[in-house]
């Protein structure tokens, strides 16, 4: 069993990893707020070069968590919403795990209490 949860999951860690870098957090974080946006705009006032602000990019596109298009001779960013609330469902359900055995761990403790699950 877990072994078959680790497999169907094991597509997340990408973006897990993407996630884990402050600079790329912010990244995320600003394409939220702000929409879509070039590099050169997304390296304002940040305190990497707009190359390392690019190589950023490239790791979160590959996690599937950024697209791009070409209009011109710019490049646009953009989220794939899709993809943060695959990881935001990812987390729900380990969440959601914990909750569950807590809660059989307290009938364990506390056995003569009522059952509180719906």
């Amino acid at each position: 069993m877990i072994n078959q949860t680790v497999a169907e999951d094991r597509h997340m860690a990408p973006v897990f990893f993407a996630l884990g870098d402050g600079t790329r957090l912010a990244l995320v974080q600003r394409l939220v707020g702000q929409g879509a946006q070039t590099a050169s705009r997304l390296s304002e006032n940040a305190q990497v070069t707009r190359q390392a602000i690019i190589k950023h990019l490239q790791v979160l596109e590959g996690a599937g968590l950024v697209q791009h298009q070409r209009h011109g001779r710019e490049v646009f960013y953009t989220l794939k919403p899709q993809r943060l609330a695959e990881a935001q469902a990812f987390l729900y359900g380990i969440s959601a795990g914990w909750d569950r055995a807590i809660e059989r761990l307290r009938h364990i403790v506390e056995p003569d209490q009522p059952n509180t699950d719906s």
